[in-house]
């Protein structure tokens, strides 16, 4: 097996860790998790997608559209930890039989490039979907004691 290359997965994470690439890179098309991210982000696109249709008082809406951020915001979390790894420690988790110096698990300027993406990313992802999902759960809890109080 081709040993795993830590930078090239972290850019996987960044850049289409809502579609699970870095799962798939490193562990193959048969992982399960690495099906949950399309899924969660197709879940959120069709968040969006009602918004744009239906406005912003589908209340549907609101409980799908985090589902996208939080998709982000964990592939960039994940990315930020493998970021992290040192060296004997990426190659004992993704290159068990290359030696613990191995190259493939080194940090170089693109590993840290794609760690300040990611924590960019994610953390506006992140803090996106948390106050998009606050903001309208309170909103609708004003509605809801308007109609009470009438």
């Amino acid at each position: 097996m081709k040993p795993r290359n830590k930078t090239v997965t972290v850019w996987l994470a960044l850049l289409g860790g809502s579609m699970g690439l870095h799962r798939f890179y490193l562990r193959g098309l048969g992982d399960w998790i690495g099906w949950l991210h399309p899924i969660a982000a197709a879940v959120g696109w069709m968040g969006v997608e009602r918004v744009q249709q239906y406005g912003q008082d589908d209340h549907l809406s609101w409980v799908m559209i985090p589902f996208l951020g939080l998709s982000i915001a964990v592939a960039c979390l994940t990315g930020i930890v493998y970021a992290l790894a040192d060296r004997a420690k990426w190659n004992g988790w993704f290159n068990p039989g290359a030696d613990a110096e191995h190259p493939a698990g080194g940090t170089n300027w693109l590993t840290i490039g794609a760690l300040v993406f990611s924590l960019m990313f994610g953390t506006v992802a992140f803090m996106g979907s948390l106050a998009f999902g606050i903001q309208r759960y309170f909103e609708y809890q004003v509605e809801e004691a308007k109609k009470i109080s009438q």
